[in-house]
């Protein structure tokens, strides 16, 4: 991973976030137009679509307007060393995000702001309903609960794959460009643009439907600064962006695990509970500190400087 440059390339970075803004906004103009905003029947495509500008952008920029020598090596595509150097973290970004959502409705369950049926699994039941009242459900709650947890570990990689359109360009391209400003200014930017990105969805009540459109956008700002500071770390540490790619497919997938352990009469709210919510970054924030106590964060990069002789090179740490 290259960290040569020693300041932003604000020609690059401008023109990213035009073409990931523009594009990916006006995408959302059919929720608008048609006036059933996100219970529109191709919504959810509109919003798969939405997610691959950020990716469109970085390829534009880095092939075109601030050309790179290696494209596919400067957003995280390949690699020094390939799958090898990063299949462990790849590891941590799968299994991650399904442990670290049960963790924060526990905390959020501690705190009183999630109702839990731990092992009845009673909101679960009332969401798929019964046909009949009274009657006995043709699939137990329990199954019903191990049917969606295994879902989310299996089936959470068709997850993945949008969720590349969006990595490739947040943390393939922008932490990667804003490494000038420091790791905690490139995570923090990268975080408020990437928050701000969903305005015209959050708008229309995605993720926080029941909140004030600023709170939502402060809400969004919030959650996407935490875990893109998590996923930047998977970037750098990596030197690879499949890891973040990987994590975030599983975010996505592990969103309603909340409504698994949920208790009847109780809907979940994003804005509390989960890692959507205030009490799930408790959580973000923890995993954060640690990796900061384990001298993990910042990120320490590999430099090559010049040995005594000519073609040798030292390896030290920065």
């Amino acid at each position: 991973m290259s960290t040569e440059q020693d300041r932003v390339d604000v020609r690059g970075v401008v023109s990213f976030v035009a073409i990931a803004y523009l594009p990916a906004w006006l995408l959302t103009l059919p929720l608008w137009l048609t006036g059933e905003g996100l219970s529109w029947n191709w919504a959810p495509l509109v919003l798969v679509l939405m997610m691959f500008m950020p990716a469109v952008a970085a390829l534009v920029v880095t092939k075109w307007i601030s050309p790179r020598p290696k494209v596919l090596r400067g957003l995280g595509i390949t690699n020094p060393g390939g799958i090898k150097k990063w299949w462990p973290y790849a590891l941590i970004a799968w299994l991650g995000p399904p442990l670290a959502a049960p963790l924060a409705l526990l905390v959020g369950y501690l705190l009183g702001v999630y109702q839990a049926d731990w092992t009845g699994f009673s909101g679960l039941a009332e969401q798929f309903g019964a046909t009949v009242v009274g009657a006995e459900p043709e699939t137990s709650p329990g199954m019903l609960a191990l049917t969606q947890i295994a879902a989310v570990f299996g089936l959470g990689w068709l997850q993945v794959i949008p969720a590349l359109g969006e990595e490739l360009g947040w943390r393939g391209y922008l932490t990667q460009a804003l490494l000038p400003l420091g790791q905690p200014g490139a995570f923090l930017t990268t975080g408020v643009l990437w928050g701000l990105w969903h305005a015209p969805v959050l708008i229309l009540g995605y993720n926080y439907p029941t909140l004030p459109i600023v709170v939502a956008f402060i809400m969004m700002v919030c959650f996407c600064t935490l875990v893109g500071t998590l996923l930047g770390w998977l970037r750098l540490a990596s030197r690879s962006v499949w890891p973040a790619v990987i994590a975030h497919g599983f975010l996505n997938a592990a969103a309603g695990l909340g409504t698994v352990f949920s208790m009847a009469g109780h809907p979940v709210d994003n804005a509390s509970t989960g890692l959507l919510g205030w009490s799930g970054w408790i959580v973000l924030a923890l995993l954060i500190l640690v990796l900061v106590m384990l001298g993990k964060l910042p990120v320490r990069f590999p430099a090559e400087t010049s040995g005594i002789s000519r073609g040798v090179n030292r390896r030290t740490r920065r």
